[in-house]
């Protein structure tokens, strides 16, 4: 990536790596070159080498020479970079065959639970296409099935453009790295085969749905003291993942929250990181638990339409010399550090407080159990080469498996892999 860019407009040669781009009379120079290409002028910036009459190696590859500026990990830290446009990603076959199984799946269980259902929805002034907008009793939700990389700076936006049609954003990947996490409201799957995807065999959530887990802190609770370590006396609560609840709570399936989230039951949430409250998470949770936590915290949901995001690493400015030389071939090799995980197994939206809230203790509200159609247990026992009457729920996350026959297990091998169970 370049460090570097030419700015036609100005015809100024600015400097990525200086916190004021090497013009300090020019302010808000940063905000307009970093805004999205579609807002500003195709060819404001312009590659250094070419500017300079030197071989650009885009230019030569029969491209053009302009540029856009984005964020790169470079060796722990966070840079600004210069990349030639256009940067677009052609979705391998894998990734088409599996975002097309995967719409066809949202769109064949709304449509089975008499939910409206549309595929590439379309908004009045074309600027808005949902892969499948599905229509329940609790208003609209717009899925967007995500196989192939997308910035954050896009989730942002298309997310934004959602909410401002009343439509509930909801991404899926199946991608644990994706920049979508945490930028919109989201869940993950299961890496699988699109035949997977498409079959009628349950998938489940593994990332994106938590539950409201309310305790008090005593000598004996099950659960350290998140603020000293030790008992404080006083109550906690926060969002977890169903395998850590007290009383364990059974995941929930990708088809089950297609129908859920349209009707109202499960509710989108935005929480506030305890440590940062710069930095929020998105998640999916029972609307009971929704209403539960408005009455502790007194949070606000509502996501931001705009304004600046402050959940990205702040950019290091390493003040470097001006290099003019074409990078183009080397932009996408993978030259900075892996992508970290960006989703956690800790709590979210912890939160601390002095009275006891109303029937803080309950039951699992989501018991294990397993929903199948007579034909849809047929099938699953033909995939599982086992009788009908042998297939049950895994005990951890209720995927259908090969339960009750001799030396059956009692989890799925997606759990055993995770879990002490056999």
């Amino acid at each position: 990536m370049a460090n570097g860019v030419f700015h036609t407009r100005y015809g100024i040669k600015i400097n990525l790596t200086h916190e004021d781009l090497g013009h300090p009379e020019r302010p808000g120079l940063l905000e307009e070159i970093t805004q999205p290409v579609g807002q500003r002028a195709r060819d404001l910036l312009q590659c250094l080498r070419d500017y300079e009459g030197g071989q650009c190696q885009c230019a030569l590859a029969d491209k053009t020479p302009w540029m856009f500026i984005r964020r790169q990990r470079q060796g722990g830290t966070v840079a600004w970079v210069a990349a030639h446009l256009p940067l677009t990603h052609v979705a391998t076959p894998r990734e088409s065959e599996k975002h097309k199984a995967m719409k066809e799946r949202i769109a064949r269980t709304a449509s089975r639970h008499g939910l409206q259902v549309q595929t590439e929805a379309r908004s009045a002034d074309g600027k808005v296409i949902t892969d499948v907008l599905v229509t329940g009793a609790g208003g609209r939700v717009g899925w967007e099935a995500q196989y192939s990389p997308i910035s954050a700076s896009t989730v942002r936006r298309r997310s934004a453009n959602a909410r401002a049609l009343n439509i509930a954003p909801l991404w899926v990947t199946e991608d644990e790295t994706s920049a979508l996490i945490d930028r919109a409201p989201w869940a993950r799957v299961d890496d699988v085969p699109w035949q997977r995807i498409a079959s009628p065999l349950t998938m489940m959530i593994r990332g994106g749905v938590r539950h409201l887990q309310i305790w008090k802190c005593t000598p004996t609770s099950e659960r350290p003291c998140p603020d000293t370590g030790h008992a404080c006396g006083r109550w906690h609560s926060g969002w977890y993942l169903p395998a850590l609840c007290i009383p364990q709570e059974r995941a929930t399936s990708l088809d089950e929250l297609i129908v859920t989230s349209a009707d109202g039951e499960h509710l989108a949430v935005r929480a506030r990181n305890r440590q940062d409250p710069r930095r929020v998470s998105y998640l999916w949770a029972m609307a009971s638990d929704v209403h539960k936590w408005h009455e502790i915290t007194g949070e606000n949901t509502n996501p931001p339409d705009s304004g600046p995001h402050h959940d990205d690493e702040a950019v290091t400015y390493t003040e470097q010399k001006l290099d003019s030389s074409c990078r183009y071939g080397e932009e996408f090799h993978g030259t900075g550090d892996p992508r970290p995980r960006r989703e956690t197994a800790s709590a979210t939206g912890l939160h601390t407080f002095d009275h006891a809230p109303d029937n803080p203790h309950r039951q699992p509200s989501r018991p294990i159990q397993l929903r199948l159609t007579p034909h849809e247990r047929r099938v699953v026992a033909d995939q599982l080469g086992c009788p009908p009457w042998e297939v049950g729920p895994c005990i951890l996350c209720a995927a259908p498996i090969h339960r009750y026959g001799t030396r059956s297990p009692l989890t799925c091998p997606a759990c055993r892999a995770t879990s002490a169970y056999p």
